[in-house]
C-alpha cells in the first residue's frame, strides 16, 4: 500500500478538489450512505480512480452500547441488498465484511491494493473516535482519506454564535442557520470503475452471513409497512411533496392520517440524503413546506447538540436532573413496552411501534412523556427501547427527543409540562381513528369514551390505568420541585 498523504476533506458541497489525484485503486467505505445519488464519497472517487471497491463493514461491537437495534438490522439487510443491486447495474459490486472495522479495512486494503479510502463521515461519538483512529492507523501506511459530509446539511462545527460557542436554543439555531449556504445535490452516479483484478482474493461475505434479519416472524408487520432501497425513498420524496407537503403544518400531529413523509428511516440509513429532501421541500411555498424544513432542521439541530455534547447519550444535558428521583417498577416498563397501560392513545403508539417499527411523532411525545412524567421511569429506559424497536433509530434523534419531553435537554419542553394522555387523545385523534386501528379491544367504544374506555361502564378486554394520571403528575411536579430546591441549595 502506498500513498503519500492523509486528506480530511469536509467540503459540504461534496468537492474535495485537493483528493483528486490520479490514483489507480480506491476503497469506497459506505456507512450510513446506502444510495448512488448524491453520494459525494462515492462520487469523488468514481472521478478519480480507475477502480474501486465499494465496501461495507458489519462492525456493531465499534457501536458500544449503541449498536443497532433489531428494528435496525432488519432494515439494513433490505438497504444492502438494494443497494448491492444498483452497483451490480452501475458496473461494480459491494464486498461484504463482518467484525471490527480498522482490521477488516486494512486487510481489504492489501488485497486490493488500493492506495486511498473515501468515505462519507459520521457525527456519533463513538464512530468519531473510531474513525480518528483509522485514520491515524492509515497514516502510518501511507493510505489517502478523503471524507466528505453526506449525511447533514450543514457542519455542525461551523455554526457558532456571537460568542463563539455552541446554540442551545433551536429558535436562535435555527435563524443562524438559515444564513448557511446549501449546496446542490449530485446528480446520481450511473457508471462506475470495475472492481479490481485482485476482488476474487477479497472473499466477500453474503447477505445471510451477517445475520441481520431476525430468526422469529415479528417482523411480519414491517414488510406489510415498508419498502427498503433507494427508489423507495426517492418515490416517497417525490409524492410527499407533491401531496401532504402543503398540508403538513396542519397535518403532522394528526396520527390517523398519512400527514408525515416518512422519510426518517431512508435519511437514518443514507438511501436519501438530506439535501435532496431539502432541495425538494424548498421549491414548495407555504406553511406546510415551511414547517417541514423546520422539522428537517430540527434533525441538524440534533446531530449537532451530539456533535458539541458527546455525553448526553447516556446523561441530562441539564445535570441537575441526575438527582431526579426515578421511581417506575420493571411491571410498569413492560405494561408500557406492550401497550398495555390502559390509556389508549399511549397503548396505540407502543402497538404501531411494535408492529411498523415506527411511531408517529406526536404520539412519541405523548408516550415519552407518559413513561418519565406519569411512571418515573428514567428516560434511558425509553430511548434504549425505542433504539431497539426503531427503524428510523439514530442517536443524535433518538437522544434529543427523550431529553426533550424529560425537560433534561437543550431548548426542551419544561419538566412541569405533563401531557394529559386522555386530553391529547382527544385533541390530536378526536375521531378515534388512530386508537381504532391499534387497539381493536375498544373499537366499539363510542368516540365520547374511546380515550377514557374506563368511563364506559362496558366491560372490556383491556387493562384499566396502570396509574392515575393526576396523581401521578402531582408525584413528578413535586420530584421535581425537590431537585430544583436541592439544586439552590434548600433542605432535602
Amino acid at each position: 500500500m502506498a500513498g503519500p498523504q492523509v486528506i480530511i476533506s469536509l467540503d459540504p458541497s461534496g468537492r474535495a478538489e485537493e483528493c483528486l489525484t490520479e490514483k489507480d485503486t480506491a476503497v469506497v467505505w459506505l456507512r450510513q450512505d446506502l444510495r448512488m445519488g448524491d453520494q459525494p464519497a462515492l462520487a469523488a472517487a468514481a472521478r478519480t480512480h480507475k477502480r474501486l471497491v465499494p465496501l461495507y463493514i458489519w462492525a456493531p461491537d465499534d457501536d458500544g452500547e449503541w449498536a443497532p437495534g433489531a428494528a435496525s438490522r432488519w432494515w439494513l439487510h433490505d438497504s444492502l441488498k438494494s443497494l448491492r443491486e444498483s452497483l451490480e447495474v452501475a458496473g461494480s459490486g459491494l464486498i461484504l465484511r463482518k467484525g471490527e472495522a480498522l482490521p477488516s479495512l486494512l486487510d481489504v486494503l492489501k488485497l486490493s491494493n488500493a492506495s486511498a479510502v473515501y468515505w462519507n463521515v459520521l457525527y456519533e461519538p463513538a464512530a468519531r473516535k473510531r474513525d480518528e483512529k483509522i485514520i491515524r492507523t492509515l497514516k502510518k501506511y501511507g493510505v489517502e482519506v478523503c471524507s466528505f459530509n453526506g449525511s447533514l446539511l450543514s457542519e455542525p462545527a461551523s455554526i457558532l454564535n456571537k460568542s463563539g460557542t455552541p446554540y442551545l436554543v433551536y429558535g436562535a439555531y435555527w435563524k443562524r442557520f438559515l444564513a448557511e449556504q446549501i449546496g446542490t445535490p449530485l446528480p446520481e452516479v450511473r457508471k462506475l470503475p470495475p472492481l479490481p483484478a485482485s476482488s476474487k482474493h477479497l472473499r466477500s461475505l453474503t447477505l445471510a452471513d451477517l445475520a441481520l434479519k431476525p430468526k422469529s416472524s415479528w417482523d411480519s408487520g414491517f414488510t406489510e409497512t415498508w419498502r427498503v432501497g433507494e427508489d423507495a425513498a426517492l418515490k416517497k420524496l417525490v409524492s410527499f411533496c407533491g401531496g401532504n407537503i402543503g398540508d403538513y403544518a396542519a397535518s403532522r400531529d394528526v396520527p390517523g392520517c398519512e400527514g408525515t413523509s416518512r422519510l426518517s428511516p431512508h435519511l437514518h440509513f443514507g438511501e436519501i440524503s438530506p439535501r435532496q429532501v431539502w432541495a425538494a421541500a424548498r421549491q414548495h411555498r407555504g406553511a406546510g413546506a415551511s414547517t417541514y424544513c423546520k422539522q428537517l432542521v430540527w434533525r441538524e439541530f440534533s446531530f449537532y447538540l451530539l456533535h458539541h455534547h458527546p455525553r448526553i447519550a447516556t446523561e441530562p444535558l441539564r445535570l441537575e436532573f441526575k438527582d431526579f428521583p426515578w421511581k417506575g417498577t420493571a411491571s410498569q416498563l413492560k405494561a408500557w413496552q406492550r401497550g398495555r397501560t390502559g390509556y389508549p392513545i399511549v397503548d396505540a403508539g407502543m402497538r404501531e411501534l411494535w408492529h411498523t417499527g415506527w411511531m408517529h411523532n406526536r404520539v412519541r411525545m405523548i408516550v415519552a412523556s407518559f413513561l418519565v412524567k406519569d411512571l418515573r421511569i428514567h428516560w434511558l429506559k425509553g430511548a434504549k427501547w425505542f433504539w431497539d424497536t426503531l427503524v428510523d433509530a439514530n442517536l443524535a434523534n433518538n437522544t434529543q427527543g427523550w431529553q426533550w419531553t424529560s425537560g433534561c435537554g437543550a431548548d426542551a419542553s419544561p419538566f412541569f409540562r405533563v401531557f394529559n394522555p386522555v386530553l391529547q387523545g382527544k385533541k390530536f385523534d378526536p375521531n378515534g381513528v388512530y386508537v381504532r386501528r391499534w387497539v381493536p379491544e375498544i373499537a366499539r367504544l363510542p368516540t365520547s369514551k374511546i380515550h377514557a374506555p374506563w368511563e364506559s361502564g362496558i366491560n372490556l378486554d383491556y387493562p384499566k390505568p396502570i396509574v392515575d394520571h393526576g396523581s401521578a403528575r402531582f408525584a413528578a411536579l413535586k420530584a421535581y420541585d425537590d431537585i430544583k430546591r436541592i439544586k439552590r441549595g434548600g433542605p432535602r
